[in-house]
């Protein structure tokens, strides 16, 4: 157990990280996370804080979708996204700007691929997903869609929500909407078969 929990909380601090550069290459975040920055600039509170807030609700869409009770125990995992987004953002990177379009670049496909990794290694520990996750496995669930395309659905669901609430909506922003899914996907396999493997011998 002691080491599954290592793996989430490692998992979770991997993709907030990788969010945070996202944000900060300043070329369009991620679909969710332009809802949640968009959020921030119109109404106020931190950006973690809305990864809470929108994350309840999606717990309640996925329980709707699933015709089951709420999974409240992913509560637990939008806090700890929502504290280590804050963490980096307003402790680490608060002062930092990139001003170079390469390195902007270059930072924004670190960050897609770290929340790639990070979502493949805290998924592999059987722990309460993030409710966006968790939104892709109902929809994969539900409806048959590879994880691909669940993941895809909806970050474009996410897209005309950012839109609304003029969110940093970029190049980077198409990129990881129709990019994350096939990522995921891509790093899943590798990251199952590590962590499996590691867990099984300890």
């Amino acid at each position: 157990m002691i080491y599954r929990l290592g793996f989430f909380v490692i998992g979770l601090f991997v993709l907030a990280f990788g969010v945070t550069l996202t944000i900060k290459a300043n070329l369009g975040a991620g679909a969710w996370d332009a809802l949640n920055v968009g959020l921030t600039d119109q109404i106020g509170l931190t950006v973690g804080s809305w990864i809470f807030i929108v994350g309840i609700i999606i717990i309640l869409l996925n329980a709707v979708l699933m015709r089951e009770a709420p999974k409240v125990l992913g509560v637990f995992t939008i806090l700890l996204i929502g504290f280590f987004v804050d963490f980096w953002m307003l402790s680490i990177f608060q002062d930092i700007i990139i001003q170079n379009l390469f390195f902007k670049a270059v930072i924004l496909f670190l960050g897609i691929l770290l929340i790639a990794i990070g979502v493949s290694i805290y998924l592999q520990t059987s722990f309460p997903a993030n409710p966006i996750d968790q939104l892709m496995l109902t929809l994969h669930q539900k409806f048959g869609l590879s994880l691909m395309a669940a993941k895809t659905i909806g970050e474009v669901g996410a897209l005309v929500l950012a839109l609304l609430f003029a969110g940093p909506i970029g190049l980077g922003t198409i990129i990881i909407t129709f990019g994350i899914g096939p990522l995921i996907q891509l790093c899943n396999p590798p990251v199952n078969a590590v962590i499996g493997k590691w867990m099984a011998k300890t």
